[in-house]
């Protein structure tokens, strides 16, 4: 990994030099709350910011895309050609970064690559930015507050200037186009060191750092913990929609006015919907709160652990802001907390024998 120093006043010109060649898309304020978006001058970009009411997923993965057009007539089908724009995600937190990271696992590194994710995520450039903590993160438990890889630039603030970390051939040249960049000091390194720190400190301690989260999410599985959770659930599917990593989606056909041609679109979908396990003949596999808020959690802190190595939770904590009804990970461990996480594998014996799952 190459590291250089630039100065922060250098920064509105380096997303400039982006601007000239790619759409960026940053943080910016609306209102009290900030949102990435697509930016048409540097001044736009408000890089103060904790969390953003939803991630950058959706320039990855749009809400609705056009897979293929048919014309039922003639019962022949067109593959659909989205226009690829050359982009640059600017100012991404290190949780969003690891939330790429793991769509990245799904739609690129399955045995069947997603081609059209692939093109959005081949022509996007990450340039990540350092954060400070509120009360709602707790990214630091799952291992997702440093990002290790996934990004062409990182920029660690250090007040007056930014350590900047290179990983791309591409983004080193922009960089060095376009600002006075030089090397790493000693006195870089100490205040990185320093910043480093003082995120560690700023977590909050309230939320419990659990161990074996996936193992304890078997052991009580049938606990009558999740009735209680799920009775609480509105169904609104606002924590899918604003999960970086949350995706679920459905196939829907849109038919033309006229009846005979039409598009196939891939939509978000979320499995705390009620009806996401419905099948054909009405049977639903997961019809009440209870089962789809456990299967929800069960995926993000085990089930895609065991596929991937790795939670599916980056800890950002939007849903914990999103979700009306308090439903999301940080109760799930206070819960864990409350039963004694060593006592409670004890008590309901080796997890080991809890591997039949509900469907």
């Amino acid at each position: 990994m190459l590291y250089r120093v630039i100065d922060a006043q250098d920064l509105p010109g380096l997303v400039a030099a982006f601007m000239e060649r790619h759409e960026v898309v940053a943080p910016v304020r609306r209102g009290s709350k900030h949102v990435f978006d697509v930016i048409s001058s540097p001044d736009e970009i408000d890089l103060d910011y904790t969390t953003t009411v939803a991630s950058p997923k959706k320039y990855l993965l749009p809400p609705r895309e056009t897979l293929m057009a048919y014309n039922a007539e003639t019962n022949r089908i067109r593959e659909y050609e989205a226009e690829i724009t050359p982009r640059v995600i600017f100012g991404a937190h290190p949780c969003d970064i690891n939330a790429i990271n793991r769509l990245d696992q799904v739609f690129l590194e399955s045995p069947y690559a997603d081609p059209y994710y692939a093109a959005r995520r081949k022509a996007t450039l990450v340039v990540g930015l350092s954060c400070m903590p509120d009360d709602t993160c707790f990214c630091h438990l799952w291992d997702s507050d440093e990002a290790r890889f996934g990004y062409d630039l990182f920029l660690q603030s250090l007040g007056d200037r930014y350590l900047v970390s290179i990983s791309s051939v591409e983004a080193a040249n922009i960089l060095e186009a376009s600002c006075d960049v030089r090397e790493a000091t000693d006195a870089d390194r100490i205040d990185f060191r320093h910043a480093t720190r003082r995120r560690q400190d700023a977590f909050n301690q309230d939320i419990p750092d659990i161990q074996e989260v996936a193992m304890l999410m078997d052991a009580f599985h049938s606990d009558p913990y999740w009735a209680e959770l799920g009775g609480r659930c509105l169904s609104c599917t606002a924590c899918s929609a604003v999960c970086p990593t949350c995706y679920c989606f459905d196939i829907e056909d849109v038919l033309a006015p006229d009846g005979k041609t039409g598009v196939r679109d891939r939509i978000w979908d979320s499995c705390t919907a009620p009806q996401f396990a419905e099948v054909a003949g009405g049977h639903n596999f997961r019809p009440d709160g209870r089962n789809r808020v456990r299967h929800r959690m069960y995926h993000k802190l085990n089930g895609f652990l065991a596929a991937h190595d790795r939670m599916l939770c980056v800890g950002c904590g939007r849903c914990v802001t999103a979700c009306k009804a308090n439903i999301n990970p940080i109760e799930v461990l206070n819960f864990f907390k409350a039963k004694g996480s060593d006592d409670a594998l004890d008590a309901e014996g080796d997890p080991a024998g809890t591997q039949a799952k509900e469907a």
